[in-house]
């Protein structure tokens, strides 16, 4: 099996394979839960002659939108496709055999399927004759289809942290004060988010305080994310907007089993308002975040997550393992303050080395604040 080195093939190469990633997030909040794929093709000259990606769930994927816009002069070139090819027949034909149709010589693949009936596209092809280039793994390649791939290996959606801080990490001030700490060019950024993603996360900690509404405003919305609360005792108020809302945009809380202190009253009147209602974990215990997860995946099909909690969520979800990507908005603002609100807390920590490490992915000045853009290692879905 072939390798792409960056630093011993042509520049061309990687440039195309990284154009394909870029295309792909074009696709980001329609082709959910399918992965978001981009292509590019070159003639047999190389000139690039085509581009696609995978625009919606049902729709065609990347390699037949690229294809077609290349038309004949893709015969005998090369595909460049960030997610290897699909063999099998869901609902839309192989991608395989598209690209055989269309007489495509060589592919350049930036990872593995690792999905059963998806896979195997790479063997087929070159049965029939087509050189394979597996990519080295490349971080930007990667990532359009780490959500997808992070949820067949583990059963749990791809989640992100969004926190907006002061330069000394705090999110609120000693009297739980937090609007706005960030610029309305974050927010804005945010409320895109929102419109992208399956599920946003909160704590009962944060509708008690700030009433959210949780939903995207603002902007276009490309799906409509479900509002999820951990809420072990459900006091939720019945007049809270995530309740009084919940038959427009869906709402689900989670919090303990068992009808003891006025639960199971609750439980009952939260699911006549349209909330949907999971009773999980005992009484007296954290509510299990990991299960959680996977029950917003069984049960709603959710592959992206954001979390938009306090530093008790976050802290956990941290501590547990769970969070695989995350956003911090650092304002230019200072509250030297030891009782303000930190990002995160729950964990002691004595030696440097039981820091939770994280991967700067990238950052963007917005409006006064700056974005970093990080990845947890030990969540995230690996390289295939």
């Amino acid at each position: 099996m072939a390798n792409l080195d960056p630093a011993s093939i042509p520049p061309a190469d990687v440039a195309h394979l990284r154009t394909a990633a870029r295309l792909a997030w074009r696709g980001h909040g329609r082709a959910e839960p399918n992965p978001l794929v981009g292509c590019v093709v070159t003639d047999a000259e190389g000139r690039r002659v085509g581009w696609g990606f995978h625009a919606r769930c049902g729709g065609p994927h990347a390699e037949v939108n690229a294809l077609v816009r290349a038309g004949n002069a893709a015969r005998g070139g090369t595909a460049y496709v960030t997610l290897e090819p699909c063999a099998h027949t869901g609902r839309t034909p192989p991608c395989v055999d598209a690209l055989l149709r269309a007489g495509i010589r060589r592919v350049v693949i930036g990872r593995a399927d690792p999905h059963p009936r998806g896979g195997g596209g790479a063997e087929k092809l070159r049965a029939a004759g087509v050189e394979i280039a597996w990519a080295t793994p490349d971080s930007l390649v990667l990532a359009p289809a780490a959500a997808f791939v992070h949820r067949l290996r583990t059963g749990r959606p791809f989640v992100t942290a969004k926190w907006a801080q002061t330069i000394d990490g705090r999110i609120a001030t000693a009297a739980g004060v937090s609007n706005w700490i960030s610029s309305e060019r974050s927010r804005r950024l945010v409320h895109r988010a929102r419109g992208r993603v399956d599920a946003i996360l909160t704590g009962i900690g944060t509708v008690l305080t700030d009433d959210p509404q949780l939903t995207a405003r603002g902007v276009r919305v490309r799906r409509v994310a479900r509002r999820v609360v951990i809420d072990p005792q459900f006091r939720t108020p019945m007049d809270a907007q995530l309740v009084v809302t919940a038959t427009q945009t869906p709402t689900t809380i989670i919090g303990w089993a068992g009808d003891g202190g006025g639960r199971g009253e609750r439980r009952v009147a939260l699911a006549a308002a349209g909330v949907d209602v999971i009773p999980l974990g005992e009484p007296g215990e954290d509510v299990p975040l990991d299960t959680a997860l996977r029950l917003l995946v069984e049960r709603h099909d959710v592959t992206k997550v954001l979390v938009e909690g306090g530093a008790g969520l976050v802290g956990r979800l941290f501590d547990a393992d769970l969070v695989n990507a995350a956003w911090v908005f650092v304002a230019p603002r200072l509250f030297a303050d030891d009782d303000a609100v930190p990002c995160a807390r729950g964990r002691r920590v004595v030696k440097l080395a039981e820091g939770i490490p994280l991967r700067l992915n990238g950052h963007h000045v917005r409006g006064g604040d700056v974005l970093l853009r990080y990845s947890v290692a030990s969540a995230a879905a690996g390289p295939s």
